[in-house]
């Protein structure tokens, strides 16, 4: 091949390669996750990465001149399919498609990557791993949402952190849809300002990006302009207020409105519940978290790290919500007719392993395997009969995969894979009825031992 035809080895951006302790970690995580999610009675479901367009809808989209700006899509004959965006839209179609074998109360995880066309960076990647937790039913809405606060906690603890390591932030879109309402603004604009809302914690945002938004349009640092909701001042500057509020005390004395009020009560009765577990002070008020995505209803969540990470740039930042979600009245009523209530919440599994391999306090066992180092090739049944031996007690090994490599070549490989334990058997050994062991982590000089065959077994665990 000429030397101008050569491939680049590159990925798109926002995709990403893992191996080696990122991926060990994020196994670990995985496990983790997965096992509370079945503590806690979810069963684990699987859907298509795939779905027919029109069937999980376009709830990202911040362009209404193209509502498909943010996800990726393609024609398969007559129809078009998206790949999923979330795992919530294909949990609606998965339950209107299979409700008659599920349970009333149906309780499902699922574990898989989603999709979004969307700028990457600080912990954010257009491929990435979600892990979801649904309650689907009608069930008690407090006890339901103060399962999923105490979920998140148990879940981020089993993980490896801190109580004080994170927050559970709480709120209920029945608030600020109540002073919406109250203000006149025109349901064309209302998701609009809500979108403006979920950005004010956001790097570059605040009062003053929220403000723009609502208002005429914002231009960011590169000089883009994002067309805002076009409220008027007064309407502009009664939502600003209602995000300077951070008690609930206060917000009720406030808004006098039947639906805030509603939604101040359920929350309320939310933290009633949860008085009665141990998760309580993880758990605060943000009423300024609202959650861009349309299909929320009421309860919702967001979860955040108390430190900070640092990004590919070396810049210190804020990461953003690692869990979140909330409850939603009609998602799955979009295909049954019937109105189904679900609440749930989302792990992103890549943005916490971005966090917590910068953390670094989450201690990982990596199995590296025992190499057996081939003398002679003529022993190569012997070396064999020693990896079978050592795999049969649950211990990694294996043989060395070039007889013409020198000793001198093969320890080489295994320091460079961070061995820790070489068997080195010839003549000598085979004859002798003994086991030659160098432990590649000791001492030079010191890290040998010739030891009877039979104690082959104790004296490998002592040194992995």
């Amino acid at each position: 091949m000429n030397k101008e035809n050569k491939l680049i080895p590159e990925l798109p951006s926002g995709f990403e390669d893992r191996w080696g302790k990122k991926l060990l970690l994020k196994k670990k995580l995985l496990k983790a996750i997965e096992n509370n999610f079945i503590k806690f009675g979810a069963e684990a479901i699987e859907t298509p990465t795939f779905e027919i367009r029109k069937n999980i809808g376009s709830f990202l989209a911040e362009d209404d001149s193209n509502p498909m700006s943010d996800v990726f899509s393609f024609r398969d004959g007559d129809k078009s399919l998206t790949a999923r965006y979330d795992l919530s839209s294909p949990l609606a179609r998965f339950y209107a498609q299979n409700n008659q074998e599920l349970p009333s109360t149906f309780k499902r995880y699922q574990i898989q990557n989603v999709f979004r066309n969307e700028k990457a960076g600080n912990g954010r990647y257009r491929e990435f791993l979600q892990a979801d937790f649904d309650i689907i039913g009608n069930v008690n809405p407090a006890q339901a949402n103060a399962e999923l606060c105490n979920l998140i906690s148990s879940t981020l603890l089993e993980c490896g952190l801190n109580k004080n390591q994170f927050t559970i932030n709480v709120s209920n879109r029945k608030i600020i849809q109540g002073l919406i309402d109250e203000l006149k603004i025109s349901e064309k604009k209302q998701i609009k300002v809500i979108r403006a809302i979920d950005k004010l914690d956001k790097p570059g945002f605040g009062l003053k990006g929220v403000e723009d938004l609502l208002k005429k349009e914002r231009k960011d640092q590169s000089g883009a302009i994002t067309k805002g909701a076009d409220l008027s001042d007064e309407q502009a500057a009664q939502i600003l207020n209602f995000l300077k509020i951070k008690d609930l005390k206060e917000l009720k004395e406030n808004l006098k409105n039947s639906l805030s009020q509603e939604g101040i009560s359920e929350l309320e009765n939310v933290f009633e519940v949860l008085r009665y577990g141990s998760n309580l002070n993880q758990v605060k008020t943000n009423f300024t978290i609202v959650r861009g995505l349309a299909y929320y209803s009421d309860f919702i969540v967001e979860t955040n790290l108390n430190f900070k990470v640092t990004n590919n740039k070396g810049k210190e930042i804020q990461l953003g919500s690692i869990c979140s979600g909330g409850a939603y009245a009609k998602l799955i009523s979009r295909f049954r007719g019937v109105d189904v209530p679900g609440t749930g919440i989302s792990f992103g599994v890549d943005r916490l392993l971005f966090a917590l391999m910068q953390l670094d306090q989450i201690k990982i066992e990596d199995q590296k395997p025992v190499l057996v180092c081939v003398m002679d090739e003529k022993y190569l049944k012997n070396y064999y009969e020693l990896v079978d031996q050592l795999r049969g007690n649950n211990i990694s090994a294996e043989v060395f995969l070039n007889t013409k490599k020198n000793l001198s070549k093969q320890l080489d490989l295994a320091n460079k894979r961070q061995l820790s334990v070489a068997i080195i058997c010839g003549e000598n050994e085979f004859n002798d009825n003994t086991i030659t062991i160098k432990n590649l982590k000791g001492v030079k000089g010191e890290n040998n031992q010739t030891i009877p065959k039979a104690n082959l077994i104790d004296e490998i665990k002592k040194l992995i």
